[in-house]
């Protein structure tokens, strides 16, 4: 199956041996330190769960967070569409990668100082956690778009995968570390203390350490793109043609509209998945915070297996059997766990 995306790359830009691919993949490795570690299994946990329970109000703390996300997601709607574009009309696409790699790892460092012993901290971390998670999105649509520039028509799919599970296979780690160092027990096997929430602050500057580490290896190895040649112009220019673009589309390809369409639809509640997984595993049934580390490892473990085999199968069968299978499951998992309740059930 051939791609338009990969046919249109200049072979200047293109650089697919396995050093590339893996400096490439590198950086999904340590993106699991937000996914994984802040959002989904720890910070948020210890944001709602902790320090949201010096908040006096009419919500509650994963609530408060709900909004938060629903906010951060309605820019991220609003936003990303047009940021693609304008990387790769002025050739900036390496350049965007780096530059919203650096303000997300600044703010995972920022998560330091949310201690657990005043309601401030609440409101604070709410606001940093929210605009990380705007700003690895922004990074994310550069870093897709290099797949690109790292992979051809015959192993795309195989690439895809392999970029996956170096997430998954990164939160694994990084989440074993954070357990047995940080969380399990008192403070972990480092005995940190867990006063003001220490532990789990010093758990934010590690998975910052981890990002930013993980991130370098694509900046040096992965080219930049050239510019398209078409002129940037102004963002109500880009917007302008956005919307011309998709009025083409329509035209031409209406079944390319209602995948763009689905294909938010599900990344939102993909969202939704990954922010209130684990704080729903505590707050509703009844998880504590070492347990909820346990389930991620065994989460991450199943998704990177799942990445890599699906990759691979993509290659064979094509990717709709893929969707429509692993939607099956999914949306069966979920009316499931309407049904049950308490620990071993989650």
């Amino acid at each position: 199956m051939t791609s338009p995306a990969l046919d249109n790359v200049p072979d200047s830009a293109k650089r697919t041996d396995k050093l590339t691919v893996f400096s490439w993949a590198m950086w999904d490795w340590g993106s699991a330190a937000f996914n994984a570690v802040l959002v989904t299994f720890i910070f948020a946990v210890y944001l709602t769960d902790s320090v949201g329970a010096q908040v006096d109000s009419s919500r509650t703390p994963a609530q408060w967070l709900s909004v938060a996300m629903t906010v951060a997601g309605l820019v991220i709607f609003a936003v990303t569409p047009i940021m693609g574009q304008r990387s790769d009309t002025r050739g900036t696409r390496r350049r965007s990668l780096a530059f919203w790699s650096f303000i997300t790892f600044v703010l995972m460092a920022a998560l330091y100082f949310i201690r657990n012993d005043a309601p401030v901290y609440f409101w604070v971390g709410l606001v940093v956690l929210a605009i990380g998670t705007i700003t690895i999105e922004f990074a994310e649509v550069n870093y897709f778009a290099q797949i690109a520039q790292v992979s051809t028509k015959d192993n795309v799919g195989k690439i895809s995968g392999l970029g996956w599970s170096f997430g998954y296979f990164g939160g694994i780690f990084l989440l074993l570390i954070c357990y047995f160092g940080f969380v399990a027990g008192n403070g972990g096997l480092l005995g940190i203390s867990t006063e003001g929430g220490l532990n789990i602050r010093l758990v934010a500057v590690l998975a910052a350490v981890w990002f930013g580490l993980s991130a370098l290896p694509g900046f040096f190895r992965v080219p930049e793109i050239p510019p398209s040649g078409e002129k940037a112009g102004s963002i109500k220019d880009s917007y302008v043609k956005l919307f011309r673009d998709i009025k083409e589309l329509w035209q031409v390809d209406r079944n390319a509209c209602y995948f763009l369409f689905a294909s938010a639809i599900f990344r939102d509640g993909l969202a939704g998945v990954f922010a209130f997984g684990a704080v729903l595993g505590v707050s509703v049934y009844g998880l504590n915070a070492g347990d909820v580390l346990i389930f991620g490892v065994a989460a991450n473990v199943a998704a990177a297996l799942g990445a890599l085999i699906g990759g691979l199968i993509d290659d064979i069968v094509g990717p709709k059997i893929i969707i429509l299978t692993s939607l099956f499951i999914l949306a069966g998992t979920g009316i499931a766990m309407y049904f049950v309740e308490g620990p071993l059930a989650f």
